[in-house]
């Protein structure tokens, strides 16, 4: 490579704009506006996010090996199975496998755990766990046979949905309702239903009166949240890495779940939602 060839692939790969992707999700949107925030007030970077990538991973990742893409925040269950393609059931004592094979694979890396699980979980009515004292899935199991199980129609024609609780814990409900995915946290709260599936962020979870029940048999995968890097973004901007580190274990999924209440019910801007997390956590 010519002198004029290496200077130009150098401004190339030393560019001053870091490019972000989300997923059309809403937490995805006020992570993102986290990410942007942040860089551009800790480094003299400027940073451009596409919000909203249709197809979430599946079009990210491509994007993320042409360069297209420098940061996005994933999930680790997801990465097990929709990028290495592995069948294993994924749980956070594989995080460092799951790290080295995206090194390897992708030269991407792991940086900045921001701390919360989206994953799929249980909920009862508070009532019911305070009475009964239920903390677990294995607890549920016991009452199980006098309670009514909500749920969208695909949770019941999953695997891993009411035949999964079956399967593992042997749970056998009094009666099932299917919902619309929208009505669930209605049903629950007027006491339609007594206990049904949610993602462990949902927005509504930060209202409703529901307990959300520890699944004690690791019925379902783990999905930390955290971003993916291009190695050859951190090399040409080592100023990159404390940032992103900066936002190890900052949100738990109760406070995901507000700030995706304060999006969508309240209707704050993601920017304005990521604005004040960021002040809150003295992050700048």
């Amino acid at each position: 490579m010519g002198i004029g060839g290496w200077a130009m692939y150098c401004r190339h790969v030393k560019t001053d704009v870091i490019h972000i992707a989300t997923k059309p999700m809403t937490e995805q949107l006020i992570l993102g506006n986290v990410l942007k925030e942040l860089i551009e007030k800790k480094t003299d970077l400027t940073v451009e996010v596409t919000e909203g990538v249709g197809g979430g991973t599946s079009n990210i990742q491509p994007a993320m090996l042409s360069g297209q893409f420098d940061i996005y925040p994933e999930y680790t269950g997801t990465a097990w199975s929709a990028v290495l393609k592995r069948t294993d059931a994924y749980d956070e004592s594989l995080f460092n496998e799951l790290s080295q094979a995206y090194k390897e694979e992708y030269n991407f890396e792991w940086v900045g755990m921001y701390g919360f699980n989206n994953t799929y979980g249980i909920g009862v009515r508070n009532e019911i766990a305070q009475a009964y004292g239920v903390k677990t899935y294995s607890d549920l199991a016991r009452i199980a046979p006098s309670l009514t199980l909500g749920g969208e129609y695909d949770f019941f024609g999953r695997e891993d949905g009411y035949a999964g609780l079956q399967r593992v814990y042997g749970m056998s409900f009094k009666a099932t309702k299917d919902m619309d995915i929208g009505l669930k946290y209605t049903a629950i709260s007027r006491g339609e239903v007594d206990a049904m599936p949610i993602f462990t962020t949902d927005g509504q979870l930060s209202i409703a009166p529901i307990t959300v029940l520890q699944d004690d048999k690791h019925l379902y995968p783990s999905y930390m949240a955290g971003n993916v890097v291009r190695s050859e973004v951190l090399i040409a901007h080592p100023e990159l890495r404390p940032v992103l580190e900066s936002l190890n274990h900052t949100i738990t999924d109760q406070e995901m779940a507000k700030m995706n209440y304060a999006v969508e019910t309240e209707h704050q801007l993601p920017a304005d939602v990521a604005h004040k997390f960021l002040v809150e956590r003295n992050l700048i």
